[in-house]
This record gives structure tokens, C-alpha cells and sequence, in this order.
């Protein structure tokens, strides 16, 4: 069967989109899924800073949408997980390098190969973010509990449904109990509400992970800690497991969750 293109947005820059997806990735590959990274944020490429494969490209996506070389050649095969590869952005060429039918095409080359393609989406939603969400069989919005960017989390839940895209799933991210208690970051259940959109999984704040993408070793590789076991539980959700949100703190927000997990979907079907 034909693999599937899950494409990580957010709108707003800064809310770990790219840990998300690397994080994922690996967590997946872990599971046994056949997994590709695609990073389509041409001149600003992170992706392989997080998985730790910065110092093995030697080609990229534009190398490959431009004819220079084949699409083998430019993958990068993470030597710690079988399944698991990379197609790196262009860190010296400009967004509209590349185009979204050209994305569409060369995740259809990607499909026959993988079983899952992760498309890194660049912040804003200009070229970028066409480009990524073009091919894009699923979406998953990334966000902080902080009013800017669930506000632009909106807006790309909007332009998702005007390009008639399946209703998006949502990944919170660097969740602080504490702080939500306090009343100083919007709790789940508001988010939820304001968004209206599936939830996916909550991630908790975790110093670790700024730490081990600074070692180029993806957190999931990194050990247990509460946000590796967020991220493979949620990609265990991904693959269409029931799994409940264990891993944060039920004292909380996890006995408030049952009522918003499943929210009508905006594109369409309130």
C-alpha cells in the first residue's frame, strides 16, 4: 500500500513544530514504520539538527526537484533506526525555489518507498506553508497554550479548510501544569475549546529536550523522561492505536480532558 503524508504546522514560529516532527519520526521508526522526514523550510533548515544527521547531507531537496541528482541519493539513513530517513531542506536557496505541485510529486516518488512521510512545515503561511500542505494526506497543528499562538493556530485552521484539507489533529505543546494551575498559560480545556479540533497529545515542558537536540540526539532516543513517553504515545495515536493521555499529570487537567477530545471538526462538519 501507498504510504501516507502527514504534514506539522503551527502558523506561528517558536512552538517546537520541528522537535515535534523529529521526535515523531523517530518515535514511529521505533514502532516499525518505514518513516521519511521531508524539511521543506528552504534557507532555514533545522530538521536535521534534531535528528543529529547535520553532518551526513550532501544533497537536498532542491538537488532533487532541480534534476542534479536522484531522490536516493539525496536521502539521509539515520544509522541508529532502520527505517528511518531524511530529506533535507536547502539551507542557500530562497522559498520559491520549489513549488507545490513539484512537493506533491516528489511525495508521490517518497510514498512508494515509505510508509509514513513527515513534511516539516516552515512558520507564516505564504509559499511555505502551501508547498507543505499541498500533498498532505493528514495535518497536525502544534501549539503552545499562549494566546499569539493559538490565535495564528486559528487562522491556519481556516486557510486547512478553505484548501479543503481533512480537519486537522492537535499536538500542545511545552504544557506547564504548574503555570496553567496558576493561571498564567491557558489550561487544555480552554485551548481545546478555542480550537476545536481533535486532540492528538500534550507534551509537557521538559528542559531535557533543548539539551539533547543541542547533542543532536533526539529526545525519544534519549531516555524515558515525560516528554519522550508524550511523543510515542502520540505516535502510537498516529497510527491508529487507543492509547489515553497517561503521560501527563492527572492532578491537573487529564480528568477535565473527556468532554473536548473529540470536538467537531471546523472544516465543515460543526
Amino acid at each position: 500500500m501507498a504510504g501516507k503524508v502527514v504534514t506539522i504546522t503551527s502558523g506561528k514560529g517558536g512552538v517546537g513544530k520541528t522537535t515535534v516532527t523529529g521526535n515523531l519520526a523517530v518515535a514511529l521508526a521505533r514502532l516499525g514504520e518505514r518513516v521519511v522526514c521531508l524539511d521543506l523550510d528552504i534557507g532555514l533548515r533545522n530538521l536535521d539538527l534534531v535528528l543529529g544527521l547535520e553532518n551526513r547531507i550532501v544533497y537536498d531537496i532542491v538537488d532533487v526537484i532541480e534534476g542534479r541528482v536522484r531522490l536516493r541519493q539525496a536521502l539521509v539513513k539515520d544509522k541508529r533506526l532502520e527505517g528511518l530517513h531524511l530529506l533535507p531542506a536547502a539551507q542557500w536557496r530562497e522559498k520559491h525555489a520549489i513549488n507545490a505541485l513539484q512537493v506533491t510529486r516528489l511525495c508521490k516518488d517518497l510514498c512508494a518507498e515509505f510508509d509514513l512521510v513527515l513534511i516539516d512545515s516552515p512558520a507564516g503561511i505564504e509559499i511555505g506553508f502551501r508547498n507543505a500542505i499541498a500533498p498532505a494526506d493528514q495535518v497536525i497543528v502544534v501549539v503552545t497554550p499562549e494566546v499569539s499562538s493559538i490565535r495564528d493556530a486559528d487562522r491556519v485552521i481556516e486557510l486547512l479548510a478553505d484548501a479543503g484539507k481533512p480537519a486537522p489533529r492537535l499536538i500542545i505543546n511545552r504544557a506547564r501544569s504548574a503555570m496553567m494551575k496558576k493561571g498564567d498559560m491557558l489550561d487544555i480545556p480552554d485551548v481545546l475549546e478555542i480550537l476545536r479540533i481533535q486532540l492528538l497529545g500534550i507534551v509537557p515542558e521538559d528542559q531535557r529536550v533543548i539539551a539533547n537536540t543541542n547533542m543532536g540526539t533526539p529526545t525519544v532516543m534519549a531516555g524515558s523522561s515525560a516528554a519522550a513517553l508524550a511523543f510515542m504515545e502520540i505516535a502510537r495515536r498516529l497510527r491508529g492505536e487507543n492509547i489515553p493521555m497517561t503521560s501527563q499529570d492527572p492532578r491537573n487537567w487529564l480528568s477535565r480532558l473527556t468532554s473536548f477530545a473529540d470536538h467537531p471538526k471546523k472544516n465543515g462538519n460543526n
